[in-house]
């Protein structure tokens, strides 16, 4: 590949990238509420593995986040199947991911990325897979505060997919987790008076 071959193929890649926020997840379809595409799964997905790492000192954190972002990047060429769907057949993804792969000039280390992640024998891959489900949690932790009961009844399934202590650890905290206590606390007075003085008390609170 010559050097204008090369940067062809990789504005082609760059194209086929932004696909992904074009993709749906399908699991939505039978949940009822919310929706999601496969680029904002994989930009989460990356996240929380970077937090999963930070549990797993012993884990190699660049091939787990990059194993996390490509986990699901063929689903731009096959589209995301369910679990029911995935019940009577399954879209060529191994192979979508060979063609992409053969098209860039890194696309050697990213097969080698995507071979481990499918595999799940490294620590590294099941970090990865308790990251995807992670991330299936939250959302799942998200529909059922928005009033949907299902979502609530799925979460059971979605945690016994996890594999690791640190994933089964997080995921206890998830379920009991608020999905808005980041930012909202019911007894933070500066949700009624928008005083700034209540700021101050928080961080010095913060501070104890």
């Amino acid at each position: 590949m010559n050097k204008e071959d090369e940067l062809q193929s990789i504005a082609r890649f760059i194209y086929e990238a932004g696909i992904l926020a074009n993709t749906p997840r399908s699991g939505f379809w039978f949940l009822g509420t919310g929706k999601q595409s496969v680029a904002e799964h994989l930009l989460r997905t990356t996240y929380i593995a970077y937090a999963l790492c930070h549990l797993t000192p012993t884990a190699d954190r660049s091939r787990v986040i990059l194993m996390s972002i490509f986990h699901d990047f063929a689903e731009g060429r096959t589209s995301d199947l369910n679990y029911v769907h995935q019940r009577y057949g399954r879209l060529a993804e191994s192979e979508a991911f060979k063609d992409i792969a053969a098209e860039v000039p890194f696309g050697k280390e990213m097969a080698a990325f995507y071979a481990e992640e499918q595999a799940k024998e490294t620590l590294e891959a099941r970090l990865v897979k308790d990251a995807d489900q992670l991330e299936w949690l939250a959302t799942l932790r998200e529909e059922e505060l928005k009033g949907n009961a299902k979502a609530k009844a799925w979460q059971k399934s979605a945690f016994k997919r996890l594999k690791t202590p640190q994933g089964r650890a997080v995921g206890k905290y998830l379920l009991a987790t608020h999905s808005d206590s980041w930012w909202f606390d019911s007894d933070d007075k500066w949700f009624v008076s928008r005083d700034p003085k209540f700021i101050k008390k928080k961080k010095q609170q913060k501070k104890k």
